[in-house]
């Protein structure tokens, strides 16, 4: 996920940039006939329909992610891409079991929900326990310490959906964080209401990091409809009891990688420009918006911006390994690729709906080339924002490093209602949405990877 952030110097610049828009008429020739044919492509609806067909889920760490780099490797391959190679490391690694949910009295039924990554695990026969309910991640903070002994919290903070998906960041705390706050707390496992935006009975799930000195416990996501179901139960007065099963194991030192591939440029001094998405998933969809597309959509567009000949820099698709559980690729990446000359980064990873707005984060002085990207993105309906780029988790070391952001920021009014469930799969894709990102991004490619302006740390 792409991450807002804000700076005076940014303002004045993006602020620069629209305030000269009506001198855009201006994208070159190849930039628009690169953006014309993009519209047309047909490789990143084949490529995401391959890998969810042929391969299906994706989990960090395990044989099926490896079916994924293979997969990539021959696709890409096949492409006509050069340099194309798997990069390995390691990593440990969340396993889900069962998960089951039941409420003993006063009501008896089931709950549906899905434990969240790196839960610990019940016995196999589960927990039963006493819900302690918080309307807010805020309401658990403030419970005394000690007074969850032997219950099970529940938080039912609900998300809403925007266009930015800026709302992820503030109500995803209740997963991240909500945790190991239950558990310092001393309750004996959580349950939260689905980061989602949806109202069908289907778990998000994700995952969440436990903070030092919290113990781990079960942590799992009721689906919103259960979720509000359990809150009825709660409002009516009386104690709640519920039976929970969450078996999951961890496993060390498991196999994951990257998958890299090149469009050589013919300066490798002017650094490289990288176009990155990830290439696992969760285990319940088969990853079609999170992150198939995105791939599907860095991969067809470097083939795209490369259609006028040799770009002046490399493009490099970087299809991360392990973002769903912390972004272990982009580390990864960095640490093998850090030292390089690195002229700009770009991630896809917010499903495959329009283009609507650009942000730029660049060099003081490079007002120009964004001017070229966004009369090349205009025709697209795509508009020029005042937010500074951020990138997201697979280029998050690069950027922390100086290197230069371009983000193309999709539309994610409905993301979130199909993120971490067993929905998200390949119906959910609009094809041509997906290709007016193929164009947006070939545009970006093909403009970046020929600036005649030096960018980046070299």
């Amino acid at each position: 996920m792409r991450k807002i952030r804000s700076g005076t110097l940014a303002a004045l610049f993006l602020g620069s940039i629209l305030t000269t828009t009506p001198s855009l008429a201006a994208a070159s020739s190849d930039s628009s006939t690169i953006r014309e044919a993009a519209l047309k492509d047909s490789i990143a609806w084949d490529f995401t329909e391959g890998l969810t067909t042929e391969v299906g889920p994706r989990p960090a760490g395990t044989p099926q992610e490896a079916r994924a780099r293979d997969w990539a490797v021959a696709r890409l391959k096949a492409l006509g891409f050069a340099n194309v190679r798997a990069e390995p490391y390691t990593m440990p690694v969340w396993l889900r079991g069962h998960d089951e949910a039941h409420i003993l009295s006063p009501f008896p039924q089931n709950l549906v929900l899905a434990a969240l990554g790196n839960s610990a695990s019940t016995p196999d026969k589960g927990i039963e326990g006493e819900i302690a309910y918080f309307p807010t991640l805020s309401d658990l903070e403030a419970a005394p310490d000690g007074s969850l002994k032997g219950k099970i919290a529940f938080v039912s903070h609900a998300m809403h959906a925007t266009q930015d998906g800026s709302s992820y960041g503030y109500f995803g705390a209740t997963r991240r964080q909500g945790p190991s706050i239950a558990s310092k707390k001393g309750a004996i496992a959580i349950l939260i209401r689905s980061i989602g935006t949806d109202n069908h009975r289907q778990p998000h799930t994700g995952v969440q990091m436990w903070a030092e000195g919290a113990k781990p416990i079960p942590a799992a996501a009721l689906s919103v409809p259960d979720a509000e179901q359990l809150v009825r139960m709660v409002t009516r007065g009386q104690p709640v009891r519920l039976h929970l099963t969450l078996t999951s194991k961890m496993l060390k030192d498991q196999p994951s990688g990257n998958v890299i591939a090149e469009i050589p440029g013919s300066d490798p001094k002017a650094g490289v420009v990288v176009a990155a998405c990830h290439l696992d998933s969760w285990d319940q969809g088969t990853g079609a918006i999170d992150d198939g597309a995105g791939c599907g959509i860095v991969a067809a567009a470097a083939l795209q911006a490369g259609k006028a000949g040799t770009p002046r820099r490399t493009i490099r698709v970087l299809m991360a390994g392990a973002e769903e559980v912390g972004g272990n690729g982009g580390r990864a990446y960095y640490d093998a690729h850090g030292k390089e000359a690195h002229a700009m980064a770009m991630e896809s990873d917010f499903g495959a709906d329009r283009v609507w707005r650009v942000d730029f984060k660049l060099p003081q002085g490079h007002d120009a080339l964004a001017r070229r990207i966004s009369a090349g993105l205009a025709p697209l309906g795509i508009g020029v924002s005042r937010v500074p780029a951020g990138g997201g988790s697979d280029i998050e070391p690069l950027v922390k490093a100086g290197i230069p952001v371009i983000d193309l920021q999709q539309d994610g009014s409905r993301y979130f209602d199909i993120h971490h469930t067993p929905d998200d799969t390949l119906d959910k894709i609009d094809p041509a949405q997906l290709r007016q990102n193929v164009a947006a991004w070939a545009v970006a490619l093909f403009e970046t990877a020929n600036a005649p302006e030096s960018l980046g740390v070299n």
